[in-house]
C-alpha cells in the first residue's frame, strides 16, 4: 500500500513538472514588467507621435477586448501583453505615453516600445519614431515618478526585481540597412551586425547601472519569410528570402554570445537571450501543427503588402478569422501567433526569473 501511494505521489509530482513546462505560470513574485523595443511589443506609444507608422484605427484591434484599436500592430494583443499575463501580472501592458493611464497603472508594468524603431538611430529616422536613447530617458523619468508615487525604498525594490524585456532589431535590417546604400558602403552586413550588438551591449549596461537585474533581449525572427519581404523580393509568396534569414541567424548568434559573456561580468545579473526564430519558422512551415492554415500571406487586405493605413484601404479583402493566420498584416504576427511565441519564450526563458 505504501509503495502504491508513493508511486501515485511520484507521478503526481512528475505531472506537475510537465504541466509547468507547457503552461504559463501565474501568481509569480515578479512585481513588474518593463519593456523596450519596436512594434513587436509596442502597445500604443506611437499614437501621439507625428509618424505614419500607426495602428490606432480599424481593422487593427478587431479582436482586442471591446473590438477597439489601441495602437498595437495586431488584431489583438501583442507579445508584451502575453508576457505580462504569463508573469502573473496584468493581461495587458500599458504604454507609457498613453494619457489614459497614470502611475497607478504603471506600478506593475510599463511599455516604452515604439513601432518602427531600432538600435541604430538611422533606423528611427525612417519613420520619425522614438529612438532607443529616448526610450531609456523615458525609463529614467518613470523611475523618478515611481519613487515619488510609492516611496524610494519600495520603488527601488520593484525596479530591482522587475523583469526587463527588449525586442528590437528587425527594422534595423529591413527598413534601414538593406534599403540604404550609404549604410552598405559604411558597413558590411557582418560589421552592421556587430554595430547593433555593440549598441545592445551598451543598453544592457545602462539599464543595469539604473538597477535592472532580470533582463532578456530577443533576437530576430526569420525576417526573410515575412509576407512583405516575400512579395518585394520574389513576387511569389511561396518562397522566403533565405539570405535575410541567414543574416538573422548570424546576428542572433552574436547577440547571444555577447549576452552570455556579459552575464559573467555583471554581478547579480540574470541575463538571457530570447530566441523567436525557430518557433516562428515552425509556425510558418507547419501552421497546421498550431491550429492555423495560412502562413505565406497575412490576414489584412490581400495579405501581400498591407500594413498600417493600407489595411484600411483593402479592409474588405481581409480574412474573416485571423486566428487561422500566422501573420495579421504583411509585417506582424497575428494575436494567436504572438500567444504561441510568447508561451514558447516564457517556457524557455522567462520562467528562470520566477
Amino acid at each position: 500500500m505504501v509503495s502504491y501511494v508513493s508511486s501515485l505521489f511520484f507521478y503526481f509530482i512528475l505531472l506537475q513538472l510537465l504541466l509547468k513546462q507547457i503552461s504559463p505560470v501565474a501568481g509569480s513574485k515578479i512585481p513588474a514588467l518593463i519593456v523596450f523595443g519596436d512594434s513587436t511589443v509596442d502597445t500604443g506609444n506611437n499614437n501621439g507621435l507625428n509618424t505614419i507608422l500607426k495602428s490606432n484605427f480599424a481593422p487593427y484591434g478587431r479582436d482586442f477586448e471591446g473590438g477597439r484599436p489601441t495602437g498595437r500592430f495586431c488584431n489583438g494583443r501583442v507579445a508584451s501583453d502575453f508576457f505580462s499575463e504569463y508573469l502573473g501580472l496584468n493581461k495587458t501592458l500599458p504604454a507609457y505615453l498613453d494619457t489614459s493611464f497614470n502611475m497607478s497603472d504603471f506600478v506593475t508594468g510599463v511599455n516604452f516600445a515604439s513601432a518602427g524603431t531600432g538600435y541604430d538611430n538611422t533606423t528611427t529616422a525612417v519613420f520619425n519614431v522614438i529612438p532607443l536613447t529616448k526610450e531609456i530617458e523615458y525609463y529614467k523619468e518613470y523611475q523618478q515618478k515611481l519613487r515619488d508615487y510609492i516611496g524610494v525604498d519600495k520603488a527601488n525594490d520593484i525596479l530591482s526585481r522587475a523583469v526587463y524585456i527588449m525586442s528590437m532589431g528587425t527594422n534595423d535590417f529591413l527598413e534601414s540597412y538593406f534599403l540604404r546604400p550609404t549604410l552598405k558602403i559604411k558597413y558590411t552586413v557582418q560589421e552592421y551586425e556587430d554595430h547593433l550588438v555593440s549598441i545592445a551591449k551598451n543598453f544592457v549596461e545602462e539599464i543595469y547601472s539604473l538597477g535592472a537585474r532580470k533582463i532578456t533581449l530577443a533576437g530576430l525572427p526569420p525576417m526573410g519569410c515575412l509576407p512583405l519581404e516575400r512579395t518585394i523580393h520574389f513576387k511569389a509568396i511561396t518562397k522566403c528570402n533565405e539570405y535575410y534569414n541567414n543574416v538573422a541567424l548570424e546576428y542572433n548568434a552574436k547577440l547571444k554570445a555577447m549576452l552570455d559573456l556579459l552575464s559573467t561580468q555583471l554581478p547579480a545579473i540574470q541575463l538571457y537571450f530570447s530566441d523567436p526564430y525557430y518557433i516562428i519558422l515552425q509556425m510558418i512551415q507547419t501552421p497546421s501543427q498550431f491550429g492555423m492554415t495560412e502562413s505565406s500571406k497575412a490576414c489584412c487586405g490581400t495579405g501581400y503588402v498591407e500594413m498600417s493605413y493600407l489595411c484600411i484601404v483593402d479592409d474588405k479583402l481581409s480574412c474573416s478569422d485571423a486566428g487561422k493566420y500566422v501573420f495579421w498584416d504583411s509585417f506582424h504576427p497575428s494575436e494567436k501567433a504572438y500567444q504561441i511565441l510568447s508561451q514558447d519564450i516564457f517556457n524557455n526563458v522567462l520562467y528562470k526569473f520566477l
